[in-house]
């Protein structure tokens, strides 16, 4: 590790998720050298991106696809083609075969607390050191930064409240009386789960929308068009389930019969010892758990990313990871490419397109 010196780089990848990977993979392919032309920061103790936080009960066979990084498929890091091993064991395992497959030194636990421009350069202030770059490809994706909505009386409230980035098993709610509050795939998981050791009541703000049959590559790709089309707009992305909906799955007929699926709408308030919507009704809790999302952690990089007014990011492109006012930044892992076979596609075109603007072949 490197102590509290400067270190000068071409480009500086910050992020070791999926699209901070498949970036790195593609700066090789096309003639730069890990360190020297560029370096990759992580903040993360070990490899495997955001995965290594989720919950046990979270497998192979619940989580969406997990889509191969370039040059390694996934299925060849299993043993016997498992499919209800622990996400937050495999994939690990997955990125750490992957960086040391290509040599991909990641300089890691390092957080990157700001990133400041100072001429043709940008200084990035870390934990421990800091660094200079001509370029950024940020790939901080969404799991720092969880999102919570303001509601009057949150304050008062004298249980606990919790977020999706906290849970780990439905054990620890047993017993107590839980508002799950969201209307996406993982609210949808942690609702099954705490459903069957406790009492649940839950909300959303709009009707759940499902659909059914499966989410085949023509939905993926509308899908992603839809969210494309904001960022190119200098619009904040949507969540993926409010253009995708969820898939009406055999789980989700399964609650429907045990009366977990019962929605409500939002409640209007917060109170000392649970909810209250508008008409007065009130509802007692121990715990809410707000399933409410992540919005993208750029924080770090608010004296250098121009905002519209609107507080998104003008996007552009070949596909939407140039920063349109700043191209010697790009983001994936942001709008279109937060998925993972989007963060793949992303990594490369960022890449390509980065090298270019910088004039580095």
């Amino acid at each position: 590790m490197i102590n509290n010196i400067r270190y000068k780089t071409k480009i500086a990848i910050i992020g070791a998720g999926q699209a901070g990977l498949s970036s790195a993979y593609h700066l090789k392919k096309l003639g730069l050298e890990i360190n020297r032309d560029f370096i990759i920061l992580d903040e993360a103790p070990a490899p495997g991106g955001a995965w290594q936080f989720r919950w046990s009960s979270l497998t192979l066979s619940t989580v969406n696809k997990i889509h191969d990084l370039p040059g390694m498929s996934f299925e060849e890091t299993l043993t016997n083609n498992e499919t209800e091993v622990q996400a937050n064991i495999a994939v690990p395992h997955y990125f750490d075969l992957y960086e040391k497959r290509y040599g991909l030194e990641v300089y890691r636990p390092l957080k990157v607390d700001k990133v400041s421009s100072h001429g043709q350069r940008f200084h990035i202030d870390t934990t421990e050191t800091l660094f200079s770059a001509a370029g950024i490809i940020n790939a901080t994706g969404t799991w720092g930064n969880p999102y919570i909505p303001f509601y009057p009386g949150a304050s008062l409230f004298q249980g606990e409240q919790l977020h999706t980035k906290d849970f780990k098993t439905a054990d620890y709610f047993r017993n107590k009386h839980v508002i799950i509050v969201g209307g996406g795939i993982s609210a949808i998981q942690l609702l099954d789960q705490i459903s069957e050791v406790t009492t649940t009541t839950w909300v959303t703000r709009r009707p759940p929308l499902f659909r059914e049959g499966p989410f085949d590559d023509m939905a993926g790709h509308n899908a992603v068009a839809m969210v494309e089309e904001r960022v190119r707009q200098g619009l904040p992305p949507l969540s993926v389930v409010s253009v995708t909906g969820l898939p009406y799955s055999p789980e989700i007929r399964a609650m429907e019969k045990r009366g977990a699926l019962t929605r409500l709408p939002m409640f209007s308030e917060i109170t000392e010892t649970g909810v209250k919507w508008e008409d007065g009704r009130e509802e007692k809790a121990d715990i809410i758990l707000w399933n409410t999302g992540f919005k993208s952690a750029l924080e770090h990089l608010d004296a250098v990313l121009p905002r519209e007014e609107n507080g998104g990011i003008l996007m552009d492109g070949r596909l939407a990871t140039m920063v349109a006012k700043e191209p010697r930044i790009h983001l994936v892992g942001y709008g279109p490419s937060a998925s993972t076979i989007g963060a793949n596609r992303a990594g490369s075109a960022a890449a390509r397109e980065l090298v270019k603007t910088l004039s580095l072949l």
